[in-house]
Order: C-alpha cells, then sequence, then structure tokens
C-alpha cells in the first residue's frame, strides 16, 4: 500500500477536497432519518400544516443536497483516481523500457504484462474507494452508532454489542485475502503469457495443427486461475452473509424491544423509524467496510508487484574513467607485456591473429617504454588485427599500428541470468557460459561478419556491445572507452540495428523509418535506397505515408527487413550492426544492400550477423563461434586455410 499512498500525494489537495464533499454528503444523509424522526414526534402531533411544509422542504433540500454532494465527490475520486494510475503505469512504462536484459527475463513479458493492465486497474480502483467507500462506509457506521445513542441508549446497545464481532470478521478474512489475490496474479501472468505466444504464433500453430493442443494449455492455465480467483472470492465473501445474519438478528431486535419500549410509552414511534433506518445504513456501512478490504486486498498484492518492478535497480551502473581507462591492465598482463622488451623479441614479426593470440595475449608494446640504445618511448595498445604485419621492434623510431581499436573485446564471459539466479537454478546445478574468453578488435570503418551455428552466441555478442547485459568478466571497450562509462543514451546513439524479428508498428513507413528521430526526408530516402527498399516502397499506395500493419503483416519478410535496414541507415550510425537481416532476400538483392552499404557507409563500422557466407565473405574480418568460443578469425581467403569448420560450411552452401 505504500505505492498507493506515495502516488496519491502528488494530488494530495485534490483528495482531499474530493474526501471533504464525500464527508459532507453522508453528514446530509445521516441528517435524513434525523429529521423525519423530527417531523413525526415533533411536527406532525402539533398538527401544524406549516412547520409539516417548511420541515418537508428541509428534507427535500437535505436529500437533493445529499446527492449533489455525493455526486461531485465520486466524480473527483474518479478523475483522482485515473490521474493515480497514470502516473503509475508511465513510470512502469519508464522503469520497464530501462530495465537491464536480466531484470526483463527475470519478471518475464508477460507478467510485466499483467502489471501494466490488471494490477494498475485495481490501483485505480481502490484509490477510487479510499476517497469515496472509505470516507462513507465509517461515517454512515459511526455516525449511525453515536445518533442511535443519543435517541435511546438502551437500543443503541443491542448495535455497539455486535459491532466487534463484525469487525473482527472483517479484518480475519482480509488477511487470508491478499496472499491469495496475489496468488491470483501470479497465475494471470500464466495465462498471458500463454496467449502471448499463441497470438504470436498462430501461424505455427495453424500449420502444424496444434489448435486443439494450445486450446488445452490456455484452459489448463485458464482452470488454475479461475480455481485461485473463486477460492480467494470465497473468502474474501465470507463476512457478507455473516454480517447480514448478525445485522438481521439485530434489526429483529431493535423492532421487538423497540415495540415494547413504545408500547410502555419510555420511547416514541418515530425513535424506532429512525432506528430501523439507522440500522440499514449501518449495515451499509459495515457492508462496505467488507467491499473496502476485499478491494484494498487486491490493490495491495497489485501494489507490492508493480513496486517490486519500480523498486528494481535497472542495472545500469556507470563505473568512473580510472575504473575502465584502457591503459589499465593486470599484473599478470603487465608482467607479459614486459617480456616483450627482451631482447629474443626485437626484431619478432606477428602475421596472424592465432600467433599474436598465442605470444602476446593480444597486447602490442604497453605503458611507456625507453630503450636504453635508442632515446624513444613507446606507447601501447590493445589491438588484434590479423590483416597488418608489425613488428616490435626497439630500435624503430615508432612503433607500427598505435591507433586505439574502436571496437574491442577484452577476455569477455558471460552467462544469462549471471545477477539474478544461483547456480542450482540452472540445468546440472552449474551456470552454462553463453560466451567464453572472447577477444577481438576493430578499427573504426572496418567490417566484421560472424557466423556459427543457432544458439553459438553470435547475437549475445551484440547483446553486450550495446549494454543490454553486463559481462560476467572481461571489458568491451567501444572507442577507446569501456561501455559501462558511457550514459545510457550517449552509448545506445552509436548504433544502428537490426534485430532478428524485429519490429515494424502500425504507422507510415516513414515514421516507421523515421522512428521519431525527425531525420530529413531526403535521409530517409537515401536509407531506403542503400536498403533496396525505394522501389518497392513506391509501388505502395500512398508511398511513404503507406500504413505498415501490425509487426508489418502487410509486408512480405524481405520488405519488413529492408524495412528496417533503412530504419538502421537513416540515423546515420557510428556503428551498424545487422542480425541476420537478410535472411528473407534474394542473392542479389542482399548483394546490392551490402554493396550500397560498403558505398555509402563507409564511416559506419559495420558488424553483421548471418548464416550465408556470401553475405559476409567480403568483410575486413570474419569471426567463426561454436559453443560461445571464437574458433576462428580472420579474413575469407585466411579462414578457408585455417578454420575447417569455416570452409565446410563455405562448400555445403556453394555446392
Amino acid at each position: 500500500m505504500k505505492l498507493i499512498f506515495s502516488s496519491m500525494g502528488k494530488y494530495k489537495e485534490a483528495i482531499v477536497l474530493a474526501i471533504f464533499i464525500k464527508l459532507l454528503g453522508t453528514m446530509t444523509e445521516l441528517s435524513l432519518p434525523y429529521i423525519l424522526e423530527y417531523m413525526i414526534d415533533q411536527v406532525v402531533p402539533a398538527d401544524d400544516m406549516k412547520r409539516v411544509i417548511l420541515w418537508g422542504i428541509l428534507m427535500f433540500i437535505a436529500a437533493v443536497l445529499c446527492r449533489q454532494l455525493n455526486v461531485w465527490a465520486n466524480w473527483r475520486a474518479i478523475n483522482n483516481a485515473h490521474k493515480v494510475s497514470y502516473d503509475v503505469r508511465q513510470a512502469l512504462f519508464r522503469k520497464t523500457a530501462n530495465l537491464s536484459g536480466d531484470n526483463f527475463d527475470s519478471f518475464g513479458l508477460p507478467s510485466l504484462i499483467s502489471r501494466m493492465t490488471s494490477d494498475s486497474y485495481n490501483v485505480q480502483a481502490s484509490v477510487q474507494q479510499l476517497q469515496s467507500l472509505c470516507v462513507r462506509a465509517p461515517m454512515m457506521l459511526l455516525g449511525g452508532v453515536i445518533l442511535t445513542l443519543f435517541m435511546d441508549t438502551a437500543l443503541a446497545m443491542i448495535l455497539i454489542v455486535m459491532l466487534p464481532l463484525l469487525i473482527c470478521i472483517v479484518f480475519f478474512v482480509s488477511t487470508k485475502g491478499i496472499p491469495m489475490y496475489t496468488m491470483v496474479q501470479t497465475k494471470l501472468d500464466s495465462v498471458v503469457r500463454i496467449m502471448r505466444e499463441n497470438i504470436t504464433g498462430i501461424r505455427v500453430i495453424k500449420a502444424l495443427s496444434k489448435g486443439e493442443y494450445e486450446k488445452k494449455r490456455f484452459a489448463s492455465a485458464n482452470d488454475e486461475m479461475t480455481c485461485s480467483d473463486i477460492k480467494a472470492g470465497t473468502i474474501m465473501a465470507l463476512p457478507g452473509p455473516l454480517m447480514q445474519l448478525c445485522l438481521n438478528l439485530g434489526l429483529t431486535m431493535v423492532v421487538i424491544f423497540g415495540a415494547m419500549r413504545v408500547n410502555s410509552g419510555e420511547m416514541k414511534p418515530g425513535v424506532i423509524l429512525a432506528f430501523l433506518t439507522y440500522f440499514n445504513m449501518i449495515s451499509m456501512g459495515v457492508m462496505g467496510l467488507s467491499r473496502i478490504f476485499m478491494s484494498m486486498s487486491k490493490a495491495s498484492a497489485s501494489a507490492d508487484r508493480i513496486a517490486a518492478v519500480l523498486d528494481t535497480d535497472d542495472g545500469w551502473k556507470i563505473i568512473s574513467d580510472q575504473e575502465t581507462t584502457l591503459d589499465s591492465v593486470s599484473e599478470s598482463q603487465a608482467d607479459r607485456i614486459s617480456d616483450l622488451y627482451d631482447e629474443s623479441y626485437k626484431e619478432k614479426e606477428y602475421d596472424t591473429f592465432s600467433d599474436i593470440h598465442a605470444d602476446v595475449n593480444t597486447y602490442e608494446l604497453q605503458k611507456g617504454h625507453k630503450d636504453e640504445n635508442a632515446d624513444i618511448s613507446y606507447k601501447v595498445n590493445s589491438r588484434e588485427n590479423p590483416n597488418d604485419i608489425y613488428t616490435l621492434n626497439p630500435e624503430r623510431d615508432e612503433a607500427k599500428s598505435e591507433v586505439v581499436p574502436f571496437i574491442e573485446f577484452r577476455s569477455v564471459n558471460f552467462s544469462y541470468g549471471g545477477s539474478n539466479r544461483e547456480s542450482e537454478d540452472f540445468t546440472g546445478g552449474e551456470r552454462e557460459l553463453a560466451l567464453e574468453n572472447i577477444s577481438f578488435s576493430l578499427k573504426k570503418g572496418e567490417s566484421l561478419g560472424i557466423i556459427g551455428p543457432t544458439g553459438c552466441g553470435k547475437t549475445t555478442i551484440v547483446n553486450l556491445l550495446m549494454r543490454f547485459y553486463d559481462a560476467d568478466s572481461g571489458n568491451i571497450y567501444i572507442d577507446g572507452r569501456d561501455v559501462r562509462s558511457y550514459e545510457k543514451d550517449e552509448l545506445r546513439k552509436k548504433f544502428g540495428v537490426v534485430f532478428q524479428n524485429d519490429m515494424v508498428f502500425k504507422d507510415s513507413i516513414r515514421n516507421n523509418i523515421d522512428f521519431g528521430r525527425d531525420i530529413s526526408t531526403g535521409d530517409l530516402e537515401a536509407a531506403a535506397i542503400d536498403a533496396v527498399a525505394m522501389e518497392y516502397i513506391n509501388s505502395l499506395d500512398g508511398k511513404m505515408e503507406y500504413q505498415a500493419a501490425i509487426k508489418g503483416a502487410n509486408l512480405s519478410g524481405g520488405q519488413k527487413q529492408r524495412l528496417l535496414v533503412a530504419r538502421a541507415l537513416a540515423g546515420k550510425p557510428e556503428i551498424l550492426i545487422l542480425d541476420d537481416s537478410s535472411s528473407a532476400l534474394d542473392y542479389k538483392t542482399d548483394s546490392m544492400m551490402r554493396s550500397a552499404i560498403r558505398k555509402n557507409h563507409k564511416d559506419s563500422t559495420l558488424i553483421m550477423i548471418a548464416q550465408r557466407v556470401s553475405s559476409i565473405m567480403s568483410m575486413d574480418h570474419i569471426l567463426v563461434m561454436e559453443n560461445g568460443r571464437i574458433i576462428g578469425f580472420g579474413t575469407h581467403n585466411e579462414l578457408m586455410e585455417n578454420c575447417s569448420t569455416y570452409k565446410e560450411t563455405y562448400e555445403m552452401q556453394t555446392t
């Protein structure tokens, strides 16, 4: 409930006003039986028609005022509740959008959807009731008891004796209800998950004739949720009949003892009539409390689920430059590097990536070094470039290839769920590495193709580079800075990316490419041309204004992929990532698109993930992966000589 009350604080003036109006309306409603009793016992016996009419008008005004005040109060309560729920949904959406990959995975998309919808609705309903029913019900209960005490203390004691029993029943049942409604919401997550899976994969389900199977699977999850909901609802409904029974017994006793007291002349008939009316009001107040606790039980469970997301760290911690400087190396690395200056290394050359990696752990000259025989200082930079031959020779007047790599992975290890789950949560009790000891680097403007079987970690490399997840160990650098030292927007603006199964939104082609970046029409069209999409766009009704359906359902697979590539190119990114973005393209279109990217986006560092060797064979570097490890790195020709897996894949695809 802390979330609900803190969210209401922003609108405390409006909420206090709504409560005050509701209070006035309830007090006016409580005055009606008292006016009626006074008219019957005092005004009517006086046989004064003017006074009867006057008190009748007063009662009519009180009834109209009561109605109007309650309408105003309810309208304000609803308005305030909508504002609070709007803020909660906005905060939840912003938090969800900024969650790290691990945290997002730990909650799950179906659960986040149900928290955004049904849970936020429960919060909205509770905020509304806190301003209306939570004022009216206690006032009816307490006000009715107080007024009956003034009218006839002896008769009022019947009500007072029953109240503790009724309140105990309500509180006891409510304590049982909150955990049950939490379970209901958890079951709802499963229903939403299965529904979402079926809607997303409806074509596969129909193609494999698995409709009946999926119906049974959904029915099973729906039955579990329904049973939990019925059980919770049954428990929470128990107070109603019990309280109604107690109140009916009390009402019977009021009539009997009231009639006896009227007959003995100890009270007047109007009092018993007013008593019966107040008794009904008290009954409404107690039933209102039951409804309040049922609603609050749901709201408390929902608020706790929403708060669990809002209180979660988004995982984007920025570390200092001192921790991320490229020149900072471990003691063991420094020892290996210092060995480079031994006399035996003075004339040594490295021709391949494998030789460099095996000999110096991918480091060239490191730190400042001054040769005793030549008054020369050397600067060392981490690098892995198999195309350049460079010499570690202190007698030269400068070191070759001193440029800091634009992108560098340095001994990176990673496993999914690493920050949120213990080892025993994984199959076999051990966490499986998705990436193991990944090291490579690229200069600015170079291109890298990544190839390997499904599940080998290709997309994971991109996820770490864009910092959707943080590596378990090792470092990732962009432009000489650790990715963890960047602000989120600063890092993400460097990228133009097309993911597998990426999203086409229900909007115009123009807006799908522009994506809210206010890119000029010329740049949008240029990006569409480079993505080989302009021809089919011009053939559509409305061209750039053509409305794409949800997930691009009215576009072919190849059209969607070219549209997505155009979106990535339109922002003129420093780093262009294409993750299996040409799988639906024919070889000719794929070749035309790659040629246009090489020609018109030379300054962008390109990383392309593909299953077809033909898509990446012209890249500056090709990285071959298997089971989360690098098993080959080089050019196409080098890998054909040195990597049997790559050679075998190439021959299978070309013969």
